[in-house]
């Protein structure tokens, strides 16, 4: 226990609250006794409904895997047919056609808010490795952007850093309710990760960005049901009465990043209603949400996720029926994520990703978007010429629908193409690069000119987890069996470790993270999501 452990585990603290995390600098001005005991509060009078959607997802996965096929639900039909909106939108979100999103470390703060983009969504999910030092360095570096002093010189080249006048909008994206905080205990108990997340953030600085002409704005991740987002909403009225806000105060965009979440688009709009101002297509999650859903049907096994793309099948119909929904709600309808890197060494590999990421735009704003993602700031005014030429609005709100229906079919329609040897490798090789990072404290990380998040790390091993379920058969004729997997696995990493040098491969992480995906990847059972044992070996090491 570090001395810093000791000292906060006395009176200092609120009753029943332990803090196992060590010290580090102004770590204290976000760790007050009246910001744990709000965070305690939150947890008490929640986890036990956060344990009972948790318990709702895995009782419906257990009907999936047992054959039933996701629907819209019959319950809620009157929700879907009602003639109802959603709150009002504050100005300074009306305007969001790029969005840039990225960790919570500091230098990414300040480039972040001045890269030009319209909003800039800081994460603590799933590009934040959840180390105690990430974690509470994106708490106090937040705060101090609020408190105006976020500015800072680099030791290693003597730039100073600060954010412009004219900066995009902040959007914190808290973790996921199935993820714990090992790091807080209540009553004996780790306490919810999105509470933490949530709490710390809140109570420290909702006065502060409503005194400065904006507001306490969240995104929200890895909701699977209307259930989730009814759980968030009585937390957000909780947490505002606390600190004397009206409802409302808080203005909350739901990412659709996982296939049950697609069927009850209009049941969380609605249970947010008075929150709420959007949803987003978190498509590689999505990707990940759909093989995990399905992953007992061999109906539904897909192809190399290169071959998976946007416009196309059930993420085609997705998207279309996001945009249909959002809008018919007076709410806003976020496009996806650009993950490419350009190459500025390699004039004819960036003219080809820049192209792909203008079409992905295009699509997206002819489709109806009000706005779209992208991971890199070089990325900013490519997107945003695509959209100032398609969108010449704030928004595309009242543009008219001419959509047409989705159904059940088109939103599980799975998408045409080859299983290759390439593919499998590419799954294994960026999997476990992604995964070592992560152990080693960096959840953004670029791997062959695309910037990765979690969701790279969770699609590769589901998809290989799901060929190996089936014995899928490669375009070669081969089945994709253990052995094979195996074979490739120690041939990529003999590679790698080639490529990287021996002490860079032998001195990281990688002897944790094989052994880790390998395990996960040819599991008898399908393990939910890997950031939980991954979370275990960043807190054990």
């Amino acid at each position: 226990m570090s001395q810093t452990t000791a000292a906060r585990a006395g009176s200092d603290l609120p009753p029943g609250v332990e803090l196992l995390g060590p010290s580090g600098e102004n770590y204290d001005r976000i760790l007050t006794a009246e910001a744990l005991a709000f965070v305690a509060g939150m947890h008490r009078r929640f986890n036990a409904g956060r344990e009972a959607v948790l318990g709702h997802r895995a009782e419906r996965q257990a009907r999936f895997d047992a054959g039933e096929l996701p629907d819209f639900l019959p319950e809620t039909k009157s929700v879907r047919d009602g003639d109802w909106r959603v709150g009002a939108i504050p100005h300074d979100l009306l305007h969001r056609r790029v969005e840039i999103t990225g960790p919570c470390d500091r230098k990414m703060v300040v480039n972040a808010l001045n890269s030009g983009a319209s909003v800039f969504m800081v994460d603590f999910e799933d590009a934040t490795s959840p180390s105690w030092h990430n974690l509470m360095s994106g708490q106090v570096n937040l705060n101090d952007l609020w408190r105006g002093e976020i500015g800072f010189t680099d030791p290693s080249n003597g730039k100073h850093y600060d954010v412009n006048e004219d900066r995009a909008v902040l959007i914190v994206r808290p973790r996921g309710w199935h993820l714990p905080e090992a790091h807080m205990r209540v009553d004996g108990e780790p306490v919810s990760a999105s509470l933490f997340d949530f709490g710390l953030y809140f109570f420290h600085n909702a006065k502060l960005t409503l005194a400065q002409d904006t507001g306490p704005y969240f995104y929200l991740p890895k909701l699977e049901s209307h259930l989730e987002a009814r759980l968030w909403n009585d937390v957000f009225v909780h947490a505002q009465g606390e600190l004397g806000l009206p409802v409302g105060t808080a203005k909350v965009t739901v990412l659709i990043e996982t296939l049950p979440a697609g069927f009850e688009m209009d049941e969380i709009l609605y249970e947010l209603r008075d929150h709420i101002v959007g949803l987003n297509c978190g498509r590689w999650d999505y990707i990940f949400s759909y093989i995990k859903t399905l992953r007992n049907n061999a109906d539904y096994v897909l192809p190399d996720r290169g071959q998976v793309v946007m416009g196309k099948a059930f993420l085609g119909a997705y998207a279309k029926l996001l945009v249909r929904t959002c809008h018919r709600r007076g709410a806003f309808a976020m496009g996806g994520m650009a993950a490419q890197i350009p190459n500025r060494r390699d004039a004819e590999a960036n003219d080809a990703a820049l192209t792909k990421v203008r079409g992905d735009k295009q699509r997206e704003a002819t489709e109806g978007h009000d706005g779209t993602w992208v991971a890199h700031p070089d990325l900013v005014a490519v997107a945003k010429d695509v959209f100032d030429e398609h969108m010449p609005g704030a928004n595309q709100l009242d543009a008219p629908d001419s959509s047409g229906e989705v159904t059940q079919g088109d939103l599980l329609e799975g998408h045409e193409g080859t299983k290759t040897e390439a593919g499998l490798r590419e799954n294994i090789r960026v999997g476990i690069q992604y995964i070592e990072a992560w152990i080693g404290g960096r959840g953004a990380v670029p791997l062959y000119n695309l910037m990765e998040d979690a969701a790279t790390a969770e699609i590769s091993r589901a998809q290989i987890w799901q060929w190996l379920r089936f014995g899928a058969t490669l375009e070669d004729g081969r089945p994709v069996t253990r052995e094979l997997f195996e074979e490739l696995v120690a041939d990529e990493m003999a590679t790698l470790r080639d490529v990287l040098g021996a002490d860079t491969y032998d001195n990281g992480h990688f002897d944790h993270a094989v052994p880790l995906f390998s395990r996960m990847s040819t599991s008898d059972e399908f393990e939910a999501f890997l950031t939980l044992p991954a979370y275990n070996l960043i807190t054990s090491l």
